[in-house]
């Protein structure tokens, strides 16, 4: 009986602390815009030919293994990114111009999605790129995952590695909720 009893206080603590997770990710908000910007010191034109050539980046993304163009009927640049951990992400071009702005839009059905736009500024001596996410989530567990790792972490990644193709290393600042 003694285990017995010990079982269902232990189960009944795992219940109420997914049910507590649940809870906490229904109150955080389902979608969200934050923002990370760097300087580098590139021309514009430099700085917008390596980011808008999309199948290049694993060369210098680390974070993502593969890309591929999808072949596409209604005629739109999709790309299938792979990253390290197996996970499949398609991206559409929905909006560019070079050498300013490029927005890609996530497609297909995952538990999150949205926009990261891409804007580079001239400076003196380089560009700003700021990139912003219009981002959801809709599992209410994986926006509590999300929020606790931050939202900023995969763009910062991002910028980190474009710094460095160019050989560069730079500290991302942040714009957008406190996290």
């Amino acid at each position: 009986m003694r285990v017995t009893k010990w079982i269902l206080i232990v189960g009944g603590v795992l219940v109420g602390l997914i049910l507590l997770l649940v809870l906490v990710g229904l109150v955080l908000p389902r979608d969200h815009t934050v923002a990370s910007r760097v300087t580098l010191h590139q021309p514009p034109d430099s700085v917008f030919t390596v980011i808008r050539d999309i199948g290049a980046i694993a060369s210098w993304w680390p974070t993502v293994k593969q890309v591929s163009r999808r072949n596409d009927p209604q005629g739109k640049e999709i790309w299938d990114e792979t990253m390290g951990d197996g996970m499949k992400v398609g991206l559409e071009v929905a909006a560019v111009e070079p050498p300013r702005m490029i927005k890609t839009v996530i497609v297909g059905d995952a538990p999150f999605g949205g926009s990261w736009t891409t804007r580079i500024v001239p400076v003196p001596g380089g560009s700003t790129v700021t990139v912003t996410e219009d981002g959801w989530v809709s599992n209410p567990i994986f926006r509590l995952v999300s929020r606790l790792m931050g939202h900023h972490r995969t763009m910062d990644d991002y910028l980190t590695a474009l710094a460095s193709r160019f050989g560069e290393q730079i500290s991302p600042q942040h714009f957008g909720p406190a996290e």
